[in-house]
């Protein structure tokens, strides 16, 4: 798989996300740092909710093929500016977390369009729990062509 960079707001599921495509056991561990996991790069969703820290995650860019914005679908406040998939320089997908928990299907709509208005393309609805979507995620990423 390509090497993937995840981000989103604190507890909005990128961690949960690692551990499901590595086969781990999944269990809620607070990311302090940005960390490596096999083919992923996890970051601390502070980076996201804090303009001041948004250079760690360009920066870091660098090192992955594809980019993941991550919006859990139970919280509607999206800290993605409209547009912001353009300054990384990569592909970025759009990924609506905790599909299995959504409180209406109009929520997982509401989480997409935010994505979209990112500029995240395309935007997947899953479950990590569940597995819900996370194929569909995975073979998107496996598609894209080499150096993208």
């Amino acid at each position: 798989m390509k090497r993937i960079m995840l981000m989103g707001r604190v507890a909005c599921g990128k961690t949960t996300l690692c551990q499901y495509l590595l086969g781990e056991e999944l269990s809620y561990q607070k990311t302090q740092t940005i960390q490596i996991l096999g083919d992923a790069i996890d970051t601390p969703g502070e980076y996201v909710e804090n303009r001041a820290l948004m250079r760690g995650l360009t920066v870091t860019a660098v090192d992955a093929d594809v980019v993941l914005f991550l919006q859990d679908c139970t919280d509607l406040e999206c800290r993605f500016s409209p547009g912001q998939a353009a300054m990384y320089g990569r592909p970025v997908v759009g990924v609506v977390t905790k599909a299995d928990l959504a409180p209406t299907p109009q929520a997982l709509e509401d989480g997409k369009a935010l994505l979209k208005m990112a500029g995240a393309d395309p935007v997947f609805c899953i479950s990590s729990y569940t597995g819900e979507g996370v194929q569909e995620l995975v073979d998107h990423l496996e598609a894209l062509p080499a150096g993208e």
